[in-house]
């Protein structure tokens, strides 16, 4: 009798949180404000105080949740399907354990679904950075495609040039390959590339205040290899609050990639701002690297959008080329901005359980989706909105 007083009370303090969650849901998908507001003053909150706990570890502790996470769903079917078996069925004390366990999964679902909710989905619906920052107007003014491939033009030759220059004065070892031996921060003490890239986002949180605050270290993740089938840079753990990157990719992408993720902590979820916000972070601070990484970090989007605009219209195309022609990219950016380099792509696919095609392709899939299910109508593709950003931005600087 008591076992049942227990049984229906914990059922009704879940269902009334499930209650509460979707309530949370619905008001964040129909109120712009409720959102903002959560974003400015509660989710900072949990940043502050969980993020700090799991920032404490240093390992990725959302990368082996996900591990323990897996490890819970094989074994809930795996004990659903024993129960086909006459002799698990019908021993009342393997059932009673059974029960036990799937009762432990549905509080396993609901802390997934709490902070996904609270960590993730409620971001996606609060202002734009750029509606924040640069005005809901800005930059939406009626141009032709011309003029739109004149001044992205202009915008690829600031990139190209940049990446030229910084090329030659970033440190190379006796083979000609980017290392990094550490930067300063603000107060002048030594960091090394993790440590820089909280130090740049802080200061770039001096110009846009959500930015302000406290960020977790960023933490190589365990499973880069894996990170490289799936052709990620970083990812930003919900369950842990944490800015993981992969260890294994190019090291050109190691500091715009901690910046990108890091930008998700201050509550910038969209794909396209955490690419802008890099950028901006890592062309305005005072290191070399970090500049050469955020210019890389935007380069090939530009180039995309200009092909693009090529085979969509190749008049207003080539009447913009006459007026701005393409700087030339050198070669050695070209070897430096590459994702992973053919020696550990050799090595990671021949160790590679499942080849890298399938796995990307499953990778591309589920992010689609997922970008989707949260009001990103145009799912993967939204990472390239980041052209929109350097548009506005671009736009607003006296000369480049």
């Amino acid at each position: 009798m008591e076992s049942n007083k227990k049984g229906k009370k914990s059922l009704r303090i879940y269902i009334s949180i499930v209650i509460v969650l979707l309530l949370l849901q619905v008001i964040a998908w129909n109120s712009r404000s409720f959102s903002d507001a959560y974003i400015a003053y509660i989710f900072p909150i949990w940043v502050n105080t969980y993020g700090r706990i799991t920032g404490s570890f240093p390992f990725s502790v959302g990368e082996w949740m996900i591990v323990a996470g897996i490890a819970v769903v094989i074994s809930a079917v795996l004990l659903g399907m024993s129960m086909i078996f006459p002799g698990c069925r019908h021993s009342a004390r393997y059932c009673h354990g059974v029960k036990r366990y799937f009762r432990f999964f549905a509080w396993v679902l609901l802390f997934v679904f709490a902070i996904m909710t609270l960590n993730c989905t409620m971001i996606y619906h609060g202002s734009t950075f750029s509606e924040k920052y640069f005005g809901e107007e800005e930059g939406q003014q009626d141009v032709t495609l011309q003029e739109r491939t004149e001044e992205l033009l202009r915008i690829y030759n600031d990139i190209v040039s940049h990446c030229n220059a910084l090329s030659m004065e970033i440190e190379r070892d006796d083979n000609g390959a980017v290392v990094y031996s550490g930067g300063v921060d603000s107060k002048g003490n030594a960091v090394d590339m993790a440590g820089k890239a909280i130090n740049v986002m802080q200061n770039l949180g001096k110009s846009y205040d959500q930015l302000d605050g406290y960020y977790p270290r960023p933490k190589a993740m365990f499973f880069s290899d894996f990170m490289c089938q799936m052709y990620m840079c970083g990812y930003y753990f919900p369950f842990s609050m944490e800015a993981n990157y992969n260890d294994v990719m190019s090291i050109m992408k190691k500091p715009a990639t901690m910046c990108h993720e890091l930008a998700h902590i201050r509550g910038y979820i969209y794909e396209d701002e955490a690419n802008f916000i890099a950028f901006l972070a890592c062309v305005e601070s005072d290191d070399a690297a970090f500049q050469y990484s955020g210019y890389l970090s935007v380069l090939n989007y530009v180039a995309n959008d200009l092909y693009k605009t090529r085979l969509a219209d190749p008049e207003s195309y080539a009447a913009a080329r006459e007026t701005v022609r393409p700087l030339q990219v050198l070669q050695q950016v070209r070897e430096d901005n590459i994702f992973v380099t053919e020696a550990e792509w050799e090595r990671i696919n021949g160790k590679a359980v499942v080849d890298t095609e399938t796995v990307d392709s499953v990778s591309d899939t589920l992010t689609d989706a997922s970008l989707k299910l949260n009001g990103v109508s145009d799912g993967m593709v939204s990472y390239n909105r980041v052209v929109e950003l350097l548009l506005q931005w671009y736009g607003q600087q006296e000369k480049y």
